[in-house]
């Protein structure tokens, strides 16, 4: 195989079981599942029901399902995960995937993890209406969070860049005293005898320089729904998205970032007809942005050249890499092209 022009990470939701404060908030046995195979076409040409292929509708509670989309991934390109982590003033939710993933050892594949430090309401973007899990913030947390993070840390197979830990934080700005929390994990780094950790602030809802807080540098991530008129509006939104991206890749800031591309999206599974639709988002035009995506990285070395895809498995926003009935292996196989493989 041929190497790789750059350092693919996808990021990874762990949804996929059920869990107590679901059941309490949506349903018995609710898993993101749940949204995904009731959903419907809402206009001419929408596609909907998103169905899995390969893997079908899996439980990531069962190892061999974690292991082949580990499996799936390095046969196609992707070197890493990027699990979303959940973390409220000392409670994990949706957790349990990935104490698994350290506790076994299993699947021998590299990951990272990014705080999104949101509250959870019943409208699925992170806004402060109809709050089931409000996000909360202490110094006294911050400690408790970075020795908990430490942990992850010194996992063999965490990603890292240059030696340094890569850590994501989704909502930077929404940190309080951002500085206050990356110094209390680059000391807890420290006493434990790790490498300084390479702190990134995602810039999914606005683009600034997060290294005055502390953070090394941004994650150009999409879709950034700052370009997009009314997003969090009422009625379903649809737009191009070839010409989305465009006007995403000219919305950023003279920083160090590393680019982010999305696969697709349709988050009508969640929203019904308040949704948000890209539409000709297929395989051929993911691989031609990927391959620029690839291409705008080629000047760093290739330690730095960190890609990240939005996503591995986000089915109830119509963002997955993962193979579908409808275009089966399309987006993995262009994966694959677009990074040289």
């Amino acid at each position: 195989m041929n190497k790789p022009r750059a350092r693919l990470v996808a990021f990874y939701l762990p949804q996929f079981h059920p869990i107590p404060e679901n059941d309490e908030w949506w349903g018995k046995g609710f898993t993101e599942w749940t949204n995904v195979s009731k959903a419907e076409p809402l206009f001419p040409g929408h596609h909907q029901p998103h169905i899995p292929a390969d893997l079908g509708y899996y439980d990531l509670r069962v190892p061999e399902t974690r292991r082949a989309q580990a499996d799936l991934a390095r046969g196609h390109g992707i070197e890493a995960f990027c699990y979303w982590h959940y973390w409220f003033e000392g409670q994990r939710l949706l957790e349990r995937p990935f104490n698994e993933v350290l506790r076994s050892g299993e699947p021998d594949h590299p990951f990272c993890l990014a705080w999104a430090n949101e509250t959870w309401s019943r409208r699925w973007l992170g806004e402060e209406k109809e709050i089931l899990r409000k996000q909360t913030y202490s110094p006294a947390d911050n400690e408790r969070h970075a020795r908990w993070l430490v942990d992850a840390f010194r996992d063999r197979r965490y990603l890292r860049v240059n030696g340094r830990p890569v850590f994501l934080v989704y909502r930077p700005l929404s940190l309080p005293d951002g500085l206050a929390f990356t110094d209390a994990l680059r000391h807890e780094c420290r006493r434990a005898g790790l490498p300084n950790p390479y702190l990134l602030g995602v810039t999914s809802y606005a683009v600034t320089d997060n290294r005055p807080s502390g953070f090394d540098g941004n994650v150009d991530f999409e879709p950034h729904f700052s370009v997009l008129p009314d997003p969090l509006g009422d009625g379903i939104k649809i737009h191009d998205y070839a010409d989305s991206r465009r006007k995403m890749r000219q919305n950023k800031g003279d920083f160090p970032s590393h680019p982010c591309i999305m696969v697709s999206w349709d988050n009508t599974p969640r929203r019904g007809e308040n949704g948000i639709v890209f539409t000709g988002a297929t395989p051929e035009a993911f691989e031609r942005g990927l391959a620029e995506t690839i291409a705008s990285v080629q000047h760093q070395p290739m330690e730095e050249r960190l890609v990240f895809v939005n996503a591995w498995n986000e089915w109830a926003e119509g963002n997955h890499l993962e193979p579908c009935l409808r275009h089966g292996h399309g987006y993995l196989e262009a994966v694959k092209r677009a990074n040289g493989l």
